[in-house]
């Protein structure tokens, strides 16, 4: 199948492992809001019910500080649908802490370690050019 979209999740090449993974299944998570974005649950030969993934495929890539706040503001330009994961997201315990965290700081002032940018393909290339591929 074919998107008019693509889906890239930009993490900050200083992180631990652990928190890569913490920040990609956050970020990821966003995508069920969008209507359509996931597909139909899962079951296997014995009849196990499983819960629905997302239909499209993800790009997981790695930048610097500056560049996910460079590629934040001109996915918010144009529009794209954009998850952030702050720095100080880490301290919170609930996701209503979180959302106060991220509410706290100007959009220029957000200390990113992660975004996921779900945009036109053509756009979102073009954006994040030059970002390579996550080890």
């Amino acid at each position: 199948m074919d998107f008019d979209t693509r889906i890239k999740i930009i993490l900050r090449d200083d992180l631990q492992p652990w928190q890569e993974l913490n920040i990609t299944a956050f970020l990821a998570s966003g995508l069920g809001s969008l209507e359509g974005e996931l597909g139909e649950p899962y079951e296997d030969a014995d009849g196990n019910q499983y819960l629905p993934l997302n239909r499209q495929p993800m790009l997981v890539l790695s930048a610097s500080a500056d560049r996910l706040r460079e590629v934040r503001k001109k996915a918010v330009d144009r529009q794209m649908e954009v998850s952030v994961y702050t720095k100080e997201m880490f301290t919170a315990h609930n996701d209503e802490e979180s959302r106060a965290k991220v509410r706290a700081c100007k959009a220029e002032d957000l200390d990113l370690v992660g975004l996921l940018i779900r945009g036109p393909r053509n756009q979102l290339d073009k954006i994040t050019k030059g970002i390579p591929m996550h080890p």
